[in-house]
């Protein structure tokens, strides 16, 4: 039995994202060129298909080229991303992912501050909306 597919990004997928959301609409070609790394022409048109068919791009035709374009903005990718991490690992708990985050070690106190900062600006938002 195949493997279920998933919606998130592999690496492989996500460096090819960065690259359509800095440039915009490119041909695999120009998606070679971009990659940090040497690859494949075969290998980029593989994992772009792959993109096409989780849904997070598109293609048009332009004379024989295939132009891709993201359909996804990156602040769309990376909210699912964490839905989808908050789901598996902190049973959909907002409040046990930022528990784990804040009880990192690597937290800086700059880090922190701005935290508290976000929280209260949210907090008054909501107070706003219930008026």
């Amino acid at each position: 039995m195949p493997p279920k597919k998933s919606i998130t990004l592999t690496e492989a997928e996500l460096r090819l994202m960065r690259i359509l959301w800095a440039r915009g609409e490119s041909a695999v070609g120009e998606l070679v060129a971009a990659m940090p790394e040497a690859l494949a022409y075969n290998s980029v048109l593989t994992t772009i298909r792959i993109l096409e068919q989780k849904g997070y791009v598109r293609h048009r035709q332009e004379g024989r080229a295939f132009l891709y374009i993201p359909c996804v903005a990156e602040q769309e990718a990376s909210r699912s991303e964490v839905r989808h991490m908050m789901q598996r690992f902190f049973g959909n708990s907002r409040e046990k992912l930022l528990l784990s985050l804040l009880g990192d070690d690597e937290v800086t106190t700059e880090e922190l501050q701005r935290l508290k900062e976000a929280i209260a600006a949210a907090a008054d938002d909501r107070a706003g909306d219930e008026l």
